[in-house]
């Protein structure tokens, strides 16, 4: 996701002004657009959170859960806007997410695509209007090195199911080859079923709705957003 941010940045009129790795990354050091595959942009990649919030307007976090309480805390002190994409979120972290919406604009994205989006709002609705002997099961496919299981984004369409209709909702996982993303939600009834669906080719339509995202909060006052939000679509 760094490499698809860092490529997809200019299309999407943002200027990339730091990249922050671990201290395992094996790209410390190198330059962000180079590393990315695109022209050198003359930002080394750094450990230095800190120091790259301070030339920041929007902050946009894909790393790993067990550092998202870590880069919360730092954005909300630098009252830098940020939209975490991060999934598997340790439990109880929707507390630190409270106490930094206080200080600076947080949205908070299972999934940063635009279609992703729309589904979610498309299944709240079904499951709203679906007659309540319709089951609802949610199958979710991703490559074979996706640590967390179900998908952020099935648990997500799992909570847009229940805010349209209090019933169980079962979820199947795949994990394999390098699949990017299937997501389908099926509501089979007696005689007919309804199937709505996502398929994501390539990694970069998250990193477009990402900056997309970035753009639109570095506008906003402090507080809690989602995608639904960037978009205006209205509940």
């Amino acid at each position: 996701m760094g490499r698809a941010l860092v490529a997809c940045a200019a299309g999407c009129g943002v200027e990339v002004v730091a990249v922050v790795a671990s201290a395992h990354s094996a790209v410390l050091g190198q330059d962000a657009g180079e590393m990315a595959g695109v022209r050198r942009i003359g930002v080394p990649i750094t450990t230095d959170l800190a120091a790259a919030l301070r030339g920041a307007q929007a902050v946009i976090d894909f790393s790993l859960p067990h550092a998202a309480r870590d880069h919360v805390d730092q954005c909300a002190l630098a009252r830098v806007p940020l939209v975490l994409g991060t999934t598997g979120l340790p439990d109880g972290i929707e507390a630190d997410f409270t106490r930094a919406a206080l200080r600076i604009p947080l949205l908070v994205a299972p999934n940063t695509s635009v279609g992703v989006t729309l589904l979610l709002d498309l299944v709240q609705r079904a499951a709203r209007a679906l007659p309540d002997d319709f089951d609802v099961t949610i199958v979710e496919a991703h490559h074979r090195a996706k640590k967390d299981a179900p998908s952020g984004t099935a648990l997500a369409l799992g909570r847009a199911v229940s805010a349209g209709r209090n019933s169980p909702v079962e979820y199947a996982v795949v994990r394999g080859g390098d699949i990017v993303g299937q997501h389908d939600v099926r509501f089979p009834g007696m005689g007919e079923e309804l199937v709505l669906s996502h398929q994501a080719t390539d990694r970069a339509i998250f990193a477009r709705g990402a900056l997309r995202a970035a753009v639109w909060l570095a506008g906003q006052g402090p507080g809690q957003y989602s995608m639904r939000d960037v978009l205006g679509i209205k509940s």
